[in-house]
């Protein structure tokens, strides 16, 4: 009984971090007893994979099971993060670009004053998490977690360099992949206002670059959105193949 005591304060450690960390729409918002609950419900319910202890452990030992447990949710959120944020950058760019950083709104999430665009595509990555089935992936490892992540055993194979290196550099590629469609048909547009105000001067053509940019970014917006849970779930498996982690991507469509 009081092994299973101890099981279950580990998976809930593992499962409290991922909730803290994850960017889930509404969950940041929620009451502290709110989340509390959630996080209590989701262990409760990954019962049958609770790993089995060979006894009671020593406070030392605990400590360290905690330790490595909090690393695993924390990885698991941190997954999860990094491409939402990815997402944001993509649109603070563009938006910068396109005239739509005087546009503010209120972020649900934080209840501060943010770019409309950025605020959408966090939104819109936070949909995509239910959407691509990237949460039965999250699942599923919380699940499976124990057979390759014991408590207390570290994996040899990872690196806090080559996690900070691989995070990065996915953050990167998802902010360029969704941004440079739309900021290189912005550059195409400044050309060609520029082309015609060299040819003819008597044409006013800097007060009509304003609504015409940001017409454009509204326009490659509605003919790429079909594009964006591609790379979400595209970015979501680099992560899954690189993590030290059970392999259960046939989850995701």
């Amino acid at each position: 009984m009081i092994t299973e005591l101890f099981s279950f304060l580990l998976v809930l450690v593992r499962v409290s971090c991922f909730i803290a960390l994850a960017p889930l729409p509404g969950v940041r918002s929620m009451l502290d007893p709110v989340r509390a609950l959630l996080a209590v419900s989701l262990t409760l319910a990954l019962s049958p994979f609770w790993p089995n202890l060979a006894g009671v452990p020593s406070p030392s030992s605990f400590l360290a099971y905690v330790a490595t447990d909090a690393s695993f949710g924390l990885l698991c959120g941190l997954w999860v993060l990094t491409l939402a944020e990815g997402f944001t950058m993509a649109a603070q760019v563009f938006s910068l670009q396109a005239g739509y950083a005087y546009a503010s709104t209120i972020d649900p999430s934080s209840d501060a004053d943010s770019g409309v665009l950025a605020v959408i595509a966090q939104l819109a990555a936070g949909l995509f998490f239910f959407t691509t089935g990237l949460h039965r992936w999250v699942v599923a490892a919380l699940a499976r977690s124990p057979e390759v992540w014991p408590p207390g055993q570290m994996p040899v194979t990872l690196s806090i360099e080559a996690t900070v290196v691989r995070f990065g550099n996915v953050f990167f590629e998802v902010a360029v992949r969704l941004a440079l469609p739309v900021v290189a048909l912005l550059l195409m547009a400044d050309l060609t206002l520029a082309l015609l105000g060299r040819l003819n001067a008597q044409m006013q053509l800097i007060s009509m670059a304003f609504p015409v940019k940001m017409l454009a970014t509204l326009l490659i917006l509605a003919a790429t959105a079909s594009f964006w849970p591609g790379v979400y779930e595209f970015s979501a498996r680099q992560l899954d193949g690189w993590l030290p982690l059970p392999a259960v991507t046939a989850g995701i469509r």
